[in-house]
């Protein structure tokens, strides 16, 4: 099976940063400061008419928890078929019930609204009450791919219940660790998890090339930028394993 590296991108120039450097695919999103959100369909309908490689879109209404309202859940299903009218890839998406278990009835209403598109089930499997039943779950729901961070804030705290995962997933599923992945661990996790596929945001500081300043305003003025070098590494790190 072939590794891939997907990089996380915040904004269209990110996707293109991320592209040349050698991304297998960009999951797309905006309010890096939220988690991730939906990007505008502006932005989605550019991403994927520049870029040679496949782009999905977050769908994801708001930041916060991943318990959505009947209207938030109805934004979703316009994303969705949004993202699918402009020839989007894949779509990342993920929902929970009030305790704790996947939302598998709208998860699987989302995936089958999407088809052909892929589905990638995201982090807000990492909030789950029991792993291994949401596991199945995702996997009954038609779901593609799941990326975690082992219910641990990173993926390499969370290495042995990935393994466990991947062992459980029994190729029904990708699991895609994620969460500060970074040149330096990639390989100790790919070793570890045996997992084929991989998530980095790659993240860095851009500061803005505005020439005036205002006095008054304290806003932030970088951008986050994935690192055209540390996904560079990272791509020669999987090209040598596969």
């Amino acid at each position: 099976m072939r590794y891939r590296l997907e990089i996380l991108a915040y904004h269209l120039d990110a996707c293109r940063v991320a592209e040349e450097a050698g991304a297998d695919r960009i999951e797309f999103c905006d309010n890096p400061a939220e988690g991730g959100t939906t990007p505008s369909f502006g932005s989605i309908r550019l991403a994927i008419r520049s870029a040679g490689i496949p782009v999905f879109p977050m769908i994801r209404p708001r930041g916060g928890d991943f318990l959505y309202s009947d209207t938030e859940f109805e934004a979703m299903k316009e994303d969705v078929l949004a993202c699918k009218s402009v020839g989007a890839a894949g779509i990342v998406l993920g929902l929970l019930k009030a305790d704790g278990s996947v939302d598998a009835d709208r998860t699987a209403a989302l995936v089958d609204l999407a088809y052909p598109m892929d589905v990638t089930f995201h982090r807000a499997f990492d909030q789950a009450r029991n792993p291994l039943e949401a596991l199945e779950a995702i996997i009954q729901c038609g779901c593609t791919r799941l990326l975690t961070s082992g219910q641990q804030a990173t993926a390499t705290d969370g290495i042995a219940l990935i393994k466990v995962l991947v062992e459980k997933s029994a190729n029904r599923i990708q699991i895609m660790p994620g969460s500060g992945l970074r040149a330096h661990n990639l390989a100790g996790i790919a070793d570890q998890t045996q997992a084929f596929e991989f998530h980095s945001s790659a993240s860095s500081l851009k500061e803005s090339a505005m020439l005036f300043r205002h006095p008054n305003q304290t806003d932030s003025s970088t951008t986050v930028y994935p690192d055209p070098e540390e996904i560079s590494v990272m791509k020669r790190i999987l090209q040598t394993r596969q």
